[in-house]
């Protein structure tokens, strides 16, 4: 017998007629004769509204109230459809996050599941029930040891979902919604964005850390995890959605199920060269013209860095294998006799990167990574992140060291090491998905000193803040007292508590400074075939520059390659890069 939990979202469920309609669907599921638990959201925009309420009698209500608030959402909607259900002749239980055993952190807001006590479930299943769950909620024990009812911030639902399919050990976990499942980019937005059959959950959490909100991210780090059979697909039709891809399979650990290690692999590629051009005109179509005739010429380029700075000058700096570096030099020496401009290089460099599940919507871990290093003496020459990766080019003779001491701060085992893999993913497309998120801001630390541990306190102070940063790089450029500066975005909600976060460290940097960038977009490619495909980042920049889009920042990872622009120019860049990689055919 198939066990299949299926999560009915808000907009599913939004009135009655429509919990109706869903239960019609679900008694057509268990008479094929399969077990099913059902996870639902509040009904509609139940959640707004209930928080519309709390705001109008306090501005800043206590998050334990909110928690008792806003769970009753979830728990309006599993009465009314296991009413539904069982008025159709269809044997239905309603449970909450409590009663169902979803153990959480004592987090309010924002708690990660620890574990899921299945035995309840598992008995009603038995006996022939349907069992609905009340999503986007748990329960914790408070320092008294009382139960604390607690709530699992944005996208919990989807998060309860392939939780209970992990912990129950489900066939597949359903997520329907009111598309069609994963799209190539936003249909709101572009209106010939096309339905991807498979995507793997690497590139998935990437397109979901960048606002594509068909799936939260912490719900794909959980199927990416444990291995779950994750599809999404429309509530209103009956076809086969987009299946999400995973080769991982971890086994849950009791009492933490949402807080499994977050890195579960480190690399080290060795034998690299970095270049530089620096004081390059910063105009729309510069980037794509150096890496076209880097592609023409077969040089393959791994990291791409480009930093916000003042000026109409730009600076670019990228990696190659040193096997490429002559003819890397040559087309560069020669591109910069006709645009101006300075060239560096310098080879005996490795590449060290820490991998894992939404490795960014952790703060502390890019910190950690980076205060390795820096406790080892190891300076970072560059820093490039993603949601998956966490890459830093370093000296050679410390890439070793680097490897070996990193592997024991995450408790790394010899099988999740690799020295200079080979790339597998020949046959992956490039380019799967496009993604704009508007909701960033791009902020710059100047006169960073130019010590081992920098990067890692600057990254610390942001963690202990609990900001998550969404992109950090740290350019070649020297700032006005020589120091580096370290570019990074984050959520526009979190600007004004990065000032507060980074007072302290200032006040002992005292050349440093924090300077704001122009507002942006964050327009991004992603595509698991990536690091197979010559000239990706150069036909994107491409993209960009026929439409006189110039570029502020660069940074690219394994997967994905990202551009901050100007936020007046988002959605013409989204459709711009969409078409040019015909996802729309």
């Amino acid at each position: 017998m198939t066990l299949l939990v299926q999560k009915f979202g808000g907009t599913s469920v939004g009135n009655v007629e429509r919990i109706q309609a869903v239960a019609k669907r679900i008694a057509l599921c268990k008479e094929e004769g399969n077990q099913l638990v059902i996870v639902v959201s509040a009904m509609g925009n139940s959640t707004d509204e209930l928080t519309k309420l709390a705001l109008s009698i306090s501005g800043n209500p206590p998050s334990r109230e909110m928690d008792m608030l806003l769970s009753t959402g979830e728990q309006v909607t599993i009465a009314l459809l296991s009413i539904a259900l069982n008025k159709i002749g269809i044997p239905a239980t309603s449970m909450t996050g409590a009663q169902v055993g979803i153990i959480t952190e004592s987090a309010h807001g924002r708690a990660r599941i620890l574990e899921i006590k299945t035995e309840r479930i598992k008995e009603l299943l038995n006996a022939g029930q349907i069992v609905v769950v009340a999503g986007f909620q748990g329960t914790s024990l408070s320092s008294g040891k009382t139960a604390e009812i607690t709530t699992l911030g944005r996208g919990g639902s989807d998060t309860s979902a392939v939780a209970l399919a992990s912990a129950l050990e489900a066939d597949a976990c359903e997520i329907y919604t009111d598309v069609p499942g994963v799209l190539t980019t936003d249909p709101r937005l572009v209106h010939d964005a096309k339905l991807m059959k498979t995507v793997s959950c690497d590139e998935m959490l990437e397109l979901a850390s960048l606002g594509a909100a068909v799936l939260h991210p912490r719900a794909v780090e959980i199927a990416r995890t444990y291995g779950v059979n994750l599809i999404v697909r429309s509530s209103w039709k009956n076809e086969p959605g987009t299946t999400l891809t995973s080769q991982a399979k971890q086994s849950i650990v009791r009492g933490g199920l949402e807080l499994s290690r977050p890195v579960n692999g480190i690399e080290l590629i060795e034998h690299q060269a970095v270049i530089g051009l620096s004081h390059v005109p910063d105009q729309p179509g510069i980037a794509a013209d150096l890496f076209e005739t880097l592609s023409k010429g077969g040089v393959n380029v791994d990291l791409i860095i480009q930093s916000t700075h003042e000026g109409n000058s730009n600076d670019i700096t990228f990696t190659v294998s040193e096997q490429n570096l002559p003819t890397a030099k040559l087309l560069c020496e020669k591109l910069i006799k006709k645009l101006g401009g300075e060239l560096t290089t310098q080879k005996q460099m490795s590449k060290l990167s820490i991998r894992g599940a939404g490795i960014m919507g952790r703060p502390g871990i890019a910190a950690k990574f980076f205060e390795t290093l820096s406790k080892s003496g190891i300076n970072l020459r560059l820093i490039a992140t993603s949601e998956v990766k966490v890459s830093c080019v370093i000296n050679s003779e410390f890439g070793t060291k680097g490897l070996k001491v990193t592997s024991k701060a995450f408790d790394l085992k010899n099988n999740q090491i690799q020295i200079n893999p080979t790339i597998d993913c020949i046959n992956e497309p490039e380019v799967r998905g496009v993604a704009l998120d508007p909701n960033q801001v791009q902020v710059s630390v100047v006169n960073v000193p130019d010590v081992p541990g920098s990067a890692g306190t600057l990254c610390r102070s942001f963690a202990d803040s609990g900001i998550i940063l969404d992109t950090i790089v740290q350019s070649e450029r020297k700032g006005d007292a020589n120091g580096k500066i370290i570019s990074f975005t984050l959520n526009k909600s979190d600007r004004e508590n990065a000032d507060s976060a980074l007072t302290p460290l200032l006040r002992k940097w005292p050349n440093a400074y924090m300077k704001d960038g122009a507002a942006i977009a964050r327009i991004s490619a992603v595509g698991a075939g990536m690091p197979a495909s010559i000239g990706t980042a150069g036909r994107m920049f491409r993209a960009l520059a026929n439409k006189k889009i110039n570029i502020k920042m660069i940074a690219t990872s394994e997967i994905r390659t990202t551009c901050i622009i100007a936020e007046k120019d988002g959605n013409h860049a989204l459709e711009a890069v969409h078409t040019f990689f015909k996802l729309n055919a």
